[in-house]
């Protein structure tokens, strides 16, 4: 029985090969096409978080500042002011300074993070120049 599941196996393989008329490739327009569209995606995604990391960044940066000016109103500005802050205001500045100290830290994230993302979307442009040509030109 598995003899002749071998033998009709065996032929259609010959037979396959009888028809076989040799390698084919795609066209060089085609393959270009098919780069130009691969590329286009990574640089496209990496536009994309570059965009959004810069959106963040101001959104952030403004919202920090905002805290910074409200920080700065209930501080007031007696040399001793400290030695008799309310105990409501040392907790909203503490509230704050966690704040600030928190968008800060992730404004230094922000700003590594996009320069990381520039350099990458440069050396893609550098190893493909093809592509930012062809770009410009449709």
């Amino acid at each position: 029985m598995f003899q002749l599941f071998l033998r009709v196996r065996a032929r259609n393989l010959m037979h396959l090969r009888r028809e076989d008329k040799g390698f084919k490739a795609r066209s060089l327009d085609r393959d270009a096409a098919t780069d130009r569209v691969r590329i286009g995606a990574v640089i496209m995604a990496i536009d994309t978080a570059l965009q959004e990391a810069e959106r963040e960044q101001v959104g952030l940066d403004r919202r920090v500042d905002d805290a910074l000016a409200r920080a700065s109103v209930t501080f007031g500005n007696g040399t001793d002011e400290y030695l008799e802050r309310e105990p409501l205001d040392n907790y909203h500045q503490d509230l704050f300074a966690a704040d600030i100290s928190n968008g800060q830290r992730r404004l230094k994230e922000l700003g590594s993070t996009i320069s990381h993302l520039k350099f990458v979307k440069a050396a893609m442009l550098t190893r493909f120049p093809d592509f930012r040509e062809t770009q410009l030109n449709s």
